[in-house]
This record gives C-alpha cells, structure tokens and sequence, in this order.
C-alpha cells in the first residue's frame, strides 16, 4: 500500500523507527554506542530505499525526501517546475 507521495507506507514506517532511533539517541548522549541502535536503522532504511527506488526507477533521494516528509505529516514535495505561476 503506497500512500499519496507513491512511497509505500513500509518505507514511511522504517522512517518513523529511523526518526524515533535518533530522539533516543539525542536523549541518551553522543557516544558512538548511544547512536549505534540509529546508526543500524539508518543502514536498513537507506537499502530499503534504494531498492524501492530502483524498481520505481527513481532516485534514492527522491524516495527517501518523500518518506521523510510523509513520516512527519507533510505533503508531498512538489517539483518547482509543476508548480502553477
């Protein structure tokens, strides 16, 4: 199930974990073990990206901004150049 940014609410899920590894981290302090927990999310997250977007045969960036935005509630980035004048 994808949702209205095309990226499926998988990959928006592994964001969330991603972003809620990073709030531990940042609470528990900044040694490497703090970060280690975000450090292996990070890595699972990135690969699943990447294969995502090499079967929709769009860039890994583009899929991990929209996960991104869509795992804090926003909206889908626009591209400048669909944007109305």
């Amino acid at each position: 199930m994808t949702n209205e940014c095309g990226v499926p609410e998988s990959l928006i899920a592994l964001q969330r974990t991603l972003n809620a590894a990073a709030e531990e981290a940042r609470a528990r302090g900044s040694s490497p073990e703090d970060w280690r927990p975000w450090v292996e999310a990070a890595a699972v997250a990135e690969n699943a990206f990447a294969e995502h977007a090499a079967a929709a045969g769009v860039s890994a960036d583009k899929v991990r901004s929209a996960a991104e935005r869509a795992a804090r509630g926003l909206p889908a980035h626009t591209d400048p150049e669909e944007r109305p004048d």
